[in-house]
């Protein structure tokens, strides 16, 4: 990511001199969202702009999800454009636009023992290693609003909050012990799929909150 987002200053740099009668800006970026690069055109329209971007980061934790430990992983993936209505006179802005999104929560269990799953105990061994992938609607809408200030002449600060809507998250469970087909396993594996669906429903609205360097080209 980080590759991809010098590439990109670096191609916009070059090609600076088409860019700058369209009062184009360029943003690196980094919140809840993970740490993204971020394009600003200005058309010649009063009080508005679009704004175009990417973020990616993995976050790396563990604990428990139904009562069974789990090694996780949270790996944001979005690319987005966004329209920003400005107030006059002011820094405040209006923001809405449609995210591509690639967010998901990659679980794998660490327990010993015993499990409970579905609410019938297991030998852990016997079960061997959960997997879960929650993941999220590929097309997220996003509605929020943000403050831009100028700092330098060209420099300035851009701060953003709102809200992702995810949507209900697409949960899958798979084990891969002796007893994975085992069918009343099963029947406990699916109860225990639901289970955790229920735990991350709170992840379809997203907090977002954003703070960016932005270099102008005037």
């Amino acid at each position: 990511m980080i590759r991809l987002a010098l590439l990109a200053v670096a191609s916009i740099l070059v090609a600076w001199p088409a860019y700058a009668d369209n009062n184009f800006g360029i943003a690196a970026r980094a919140g809840t969202l993970g740490i993204g690069v971020e394009g600003t055109w200005r058309p010649p329209i009063p009080w508005l702009d679009f704004r175009f971007g990417a973020n990616r980061y993995d976050y790396a934790d563990n604990g428990e999800f139904s009562g069974i430990p789990y090694d996780g992983t949270l790996a944001l993936n979005t690319l987005y454009a966004t329209a920003n209505v400005h107030f006059p006179l002011s820094p405040f802005r209006i923001t809405g636009g449609l995210y591509d999104n690639g967010n998901e929560l990659q679980l794998s269990s660490t327990g010993s023992g015993t499990y409970e799953i579905g609410g019938i105990p297991f030998d852990a061994a016997d079960v061997g290693t959960l997997t879960s992938g929650p993941a999220f609607a590929g097309k997220a809408p996003y509605l929020g609003f943000g403050f831009d200030f100028t700092v330098l002449s060209k420099v300035g600060l851009n701060l953003d909050l709102g809200v992702l809507w995810q949507g209900d998250p697409s949960v899958s469970l798979a084990a891969d012990g002796v007893i994975a087909r085992d069918p009343l396993f099963q029947l406990a594996l699916e109860q225990e799929r639901r289970d955790i669906a229920a735990e991350v429903h709170d992840y379809k609205a997203w907090p977002v909150a954003t703070l960016g360097i932005v270099f102008n080209f005037l």
